[in-house]
Parts: C-alpha cells; sequence; structure tokens
C-alpha cells in the first residue's frame, strides 16, 4: 500500500480531489489547501490528444499572462547592443563574450533572447541552449528586431507553452501570493491561447485534461465543460 504524505493527506481532507470542477471552484479549492513556507508556484498540467511525433501536430506558442507569472525573470540577451538590452532590463547582454560563457558552463537565466543578426552566432549553441529549453525561436517571440520589446514582454508576464514527447504540456500561471481572480483570468487566457494552437490538421478530442496545482500540492482537476469549445 502506498504511504500518503502528511500533506496530501490533509489535502484530502480538505477538498474532494476526486471531483471535477469549474475554474473558479478550483482556483477556491486551491486556496484552501495547505500552504508550503514558500510561496509556491502555481501549474497548469495539461495532456493533448496531438500526436508531437508529427510535425504538423506540435504544439508551442506564448500567452501574456494577465497578471503576469509571478516570477522574477532573469534575461540574457544575444545582442551587439548590450547597454540598450541592460537598460531595457536584461540581466545580461552581449554576444561572442556571452556565447563563450555559456559554452563555459554559465546558465544563471531564465530566458535568452537575441536580435536575429545575432542568431548566426547563437547557433553555434544550438546543441548547448536547445536541450534545456533556452534556445531563442521566433515562434516564442525570443527572436526579435525590438529586442526592449521582448525583454519587456518576458519580464511582463509572456511564458511559453510546449508540448512535450507525451503530448503533456506544464505551465506556471502565478504564485499561492496571487488572489482567486488574478489565478483565475490567468488560468482562462492559457486555456485560450491553448486552444487557439490546435492544429489544423487535428481531428478528435484536443485537450485531454487539465489539472491545476502548486508545488506541494495535490492536482485538482478541472471538468472537460471548461474546455470542450477547444
Amino acid at each position: 500500500m502506498v504511504k500518503l504524505s502528511k500533506k496530501f493527506r490533509a489535502a484530502s481532507e480538505a477538498a474532494d480531489l476526486s471531483k471535477e470542477y469549474t475554474i473558479a471552484e478550483a482556483v477556491e479549492v486551491l486556496a484552501k489547501l495547505p500552504k508550503a513556507k514558500f510561496d509556491e508556484t502555481i501549474e497548469i498540467s495539461m495532456k493533448l490528444g496531438v500526436d508531437p511525433r508529427k510535425g504538423n501536430e506540435m504544439v508551442r506558442g506564448t500567452v501574456m499572462l494577465p497578471h503576469g507569472s509571478g516570477k522574477t525573470v532573469r534575461v540574457l540577451a544575444f545582442t551587439s547592443d548590450p547597454e540598450a538590452a541592460k537598460a531595457a532590463g536584461a540581466t545580461e547582454a552581449g554576444l561572442e563574450d556571452m556565447i563563450a560563457k555559456v559554452q563555459g558552463g554559465w546558465f544563471d537565466f531564465d530566458v535568452a533572447v537575441a536580435t536575429p543578426d545575432a542568431m548566426k552566432e547563437v547557433r553555434k549553441i544550438a546543441r548547448v541552449l536547445g536541450p534545456k529549453g533556452l534556445m531563442p525561436n521566433p515562434k516564442a517571440g525570443t527572436v526579435s528586431d525590438d529586442i526592449a520589446k521582448a525583454i519587456n514582454e518576458v519580464m511582463a508576464g509572456r511564458v511559453e507553452y510546449k508540448v512535450d514527447k507525451n503530448a503533456s504540456l506544464g505551465v506556471g500561471v502565478g504564485k499561492r501570493s496571487f488572489n482567486n481572480e488574478q489565478v483565475a483570468e490567468n488560468l482562462g487566457a492559457l486555456l485560450e491561447a491553448v486552444g487557439k494552437a490546435r492544429p489544423s490538421v487535428f481531428k478528435g478530442r484536443y485537450i485531454k485534461s487539465v489539472y491545476i496545482s502548486a508545488t506541494q500540492t495535490p492536482g485538482i482537476k478541472l471538468a472537460g465543460s471548461e474546455f470542450a469549445k477547444y
């Protein structure tokens, strides 16, 4: 028999985890679950019906969360004008020097952005950045002529989502310090964005399941009616 943790037992007593909830109900239930001693991240976990092995069924994009992610984002900008990038809020900026630093094993950043002209050099470290999900990509809005705008959007709450090889998708949509309305609106924005990213060639049930959880809580399942239109 699997031994349940003390926190899981407490969560089970605070809410019926076997039920399905509307967005508003799920957010309310989550708020009642036992909290950790730190400001936990609230994450949405989705299971899609697509086959990621097929290029035309890949689901990837970005969404601006209305209330931000609550996370302090460290941005690395690959650009020939590091002063402008740092003025826009980049933690580190440069080109050859930053590439050499990354090649040396430095990864103290959360998002990398780049100008189109810098990408020729940045591609040299694609094998290093790619596996970590840090490679700048036009589809993710992290390759832009307007590097200041790209930096500002990332820091303001633009997050990237990408389905994995198991057709699952996980995205942080806030912190437990957020109020229920903020969490619900961020969740709604993510659902809408993923829904609009449905591949045109895909036939069948697109979003199979959606759960909301915090770092140290079990998942709370959303009712299918909340995403059936997608």
